[in-house]
């Protein structure tokens, strides 16, 4: 029997259309400059063995994380799968919750944030402004604080909108930056270069049998994540 973990997955669901896996944070969605393996290929290498497939593989990207974000991300094994589940995406049926661990209390437990992105290609960094300018995007969020310790908060986070570096952005410019997030002004860098921010929880229509899919990621192997995880 074919182990995920062989190739370096965390396997979270799979039957012949789907597969979940739990993103760590040094996993990259889609191939970049670093010429890390990226997930695809680790997934197309898994199937090919798993399945005894001589030729080429298909493997669907149906959305992606940035590389120091870890959490649920979904893929696909057809090309129809693929077509429905981004449909979904689109038409805003797909539920995604998001957990933050963030370096200062916001000033309210909870509420929505509304800012306009623009992205900045050179500095591959996103800032946001009150009002709407040239080449920006309208950016929603939904948070609330759902535990503390001494020095951090957990703060669960859902999003309206999809915009590059949409959470990191938000959170920094209403000062709760998230830990490890250098780039969005926290104090330090995490270690493992992760930032702490992991997409929790993922909910969507199975694309072929219509049966609504419910999938929760394990934080990562981290001392104060698993103190958050019990709270």
């Amino acid at each position: 029997m074919t182990n995920p973990s062989e190739f370096g997955l965390e396997v979270l669901f799979e039957d012949n259309h789907v597969l979940v896996v739990n993103k760590k944070a040094s996993d990259i969605s889609q191939g970049d400059k670093t010429g890390d393996v990226p997930l695809p290929d680790k997934i197309k290498e898994y199937w090919k063995k798993k399945y005894d497939k001589p030729g080429n593989v298909y493997c669907g990207v149906v959305h992606r994380l940035d590389r120091p974000t870890s959490g649920a991300l979904i893929f696909t094994r057809t090309s129809k799968a693929l077509e429905r589940l981004s449909k979904q995406f689109r038409e805003k049926t797909v539920k995604k919750t998001y957990w933050a661990i963030v370096e200062s209390k916001p000033a309210r437990p909870s509420g929505t944030l509304e800012h306009f992105l623009k992205k900045n290609e050179k500095q591959n960094k996103s800032y946001a402004s009150d009002k709407e300018t040239p080449g920006s995007k309208k950016a929603i969020l939904y948070y609330k604080s759902i535990a503390e310790s001494d020095k951090y908060d957990l703060l669960e986070i859902e999003l309206e909108t999809g915009r590059h570096h949409q959470i990191r952005c938000q959170l920094g410019t209403i000062g709760c930056v998230i830990k490890g997030d250098v780039k969005y002004g926290a104090r330090r860098s995490n270690p493992d270069k992760s930032i702490s921010l992991h997409a929790r929880y993922v909910s969507f229509d199975h694309p072929v049998t219509k049966e609504r899919v419910n999938i929760t990621a394990p934080v990562p192997e981290d001392s104060l994540w698993r103190f958050f995880e019990r709270r």
